[in-house]
């Protein structure tokens, strides 16, 4: 299958123009521990203290600066979004019964699941709390809606597991929700914040929106040709759990009559579909390529999102991340 656009050189993550306020962002949301009972903070310490790529507040905080914000709302905001990240996570990794994270074990590999659930749930009410402080009823409610898009997108991909009638159109509303509705939040809060007119912060929405839909392709494309020890995290849990994910309904397309029908056994018995029996129903690698040129494209219209974002530094950072995310893309092909 022909791709759409050939590999380029990774660039950077573009952290360098708000180190400082990033380093404020991982000092506060340590600080998040204290918030709790003595008997639930450690806990809460173990969470908080295994530091991801923090790109939600990364975004907050550019689009903040970008359009000469107040650089403590845009990092509360960011805060508030991180922490709602990984709640999330906690419950993703319950639901995938994955082991590690970042190299870490998971809650519920350490205190089971039970004990995961009710720290997600209280991590997740800490952060919504928070939104409070900003006494506003709209941005709160906007939170909320945002919260509530990721927890829908949640409960709508497991409800559709091992479900072969999934539509792309189904996956890609899913991952909006599940992945995107925070990016976006992050953006489009953000420029609200910083008091960038209806229109713009529309804009900037739609900008973080597509980067969390493109970053959720690289991580279904990852899950199925990364390593575990180098990702850091338990990969191949998408396939076992049933997950149609776009490489793997790309790969279905192709599949013939005779193919389906074998398939559709398998769905209907709810049989892990391994990469055996689906490398065996067409090309696998196309499938792949086919996604991540989906995510370039992706990529492509968020930057065309950015023109009504003032000329500085920060927008260029911003359009930096859209380069970064496809050298991740690319890390993918095989």
């Amino acid at each position: 299958m022909k791709t759409l656009l050939k590999p380029r050189r990774k660039a950077p993550f573009p952290r360098t123009l708000i180190a400082t306020q990033l380093k404020e962002v991982e000092s506060d949301i340590l600080e998040q521990v204290k918030a709790f009972d003595p008997s639930v903070a450690p806990y809460m310490e173990h969470i908080c203290g295994a530091a991801g790529k923090r790109i939600r507040p990364t975004l907050a905080l550019l689009t903040g600066n970008a359009f000469g914000g107040n650089v403590d709302d845009s990092r509360k905001i960011g805060i508030i979004l991180e922490l709602i990240h990984m709640a999330t996570l906690v419950h993703d990794d319950i639901i995938d019964e994955a082991r590690t994270r970042r190299n870490v074990p998971t809650p519920n590999a350490k205190w089971g699941n039970g004990m995961a659930v009710l720290l997600g749930d209280a991590l997740f009410s800490h952060a919504l709390s928070l939104a409070t402080d900003f006494n506003s009823i709209d941005i709160c409610k906007k939170v909320g809606l945002a919260s509530k898009e990721v927890c829908q997108g949640e409960i709508m991909q497991t409800q559709r597991r091992f479900d072969l009638s999934l539509s792309k159109k189904d996956y890609f509303r899913i991952i909006e929700m599940k992945t995107g509705a925070l990016f976006a939040a992050a953006t489009g809060l953000s420029a609200q914040l910083a008091g960038a007119d209806s229109d713009t912060c529309d804009a900037l929405w739609n900008y973080g929106l597509k980067l969390g839909t493109a970053y959720q392709i690289y991580d279904d494309c990852l899950d199925l040709v990364g390593n575990d020890d180098i990702v850091g995290k338990t990969l191949r849990t998408d396939l076992e759990s049933g997950k149609l994910t776009l490489p793997i309904l790309n790969l279905l397309e192709s599949a013939n009559a005779n193919q389906r029908q074998k398939l559709n056994t398998k769905i209907i018995n709810q049989e892990p579909l391994d990469l055996d029996v689906l490398a065996g129903i067409a090309e696998y690698e196309g499938a792949i390529e086919a996604a991540l040129d989906t995510g370039f494209e992706i990529l492509e219209s968020a930057r065309r999102d950015l023109a009504g974002v003032p000329e500085n530094k920060y927008k260029n950072a911003l359009v930096e991340i859209t380069a970064f995310l496809e050298g991740l893309l690319d890390e993918c092909r095989r």
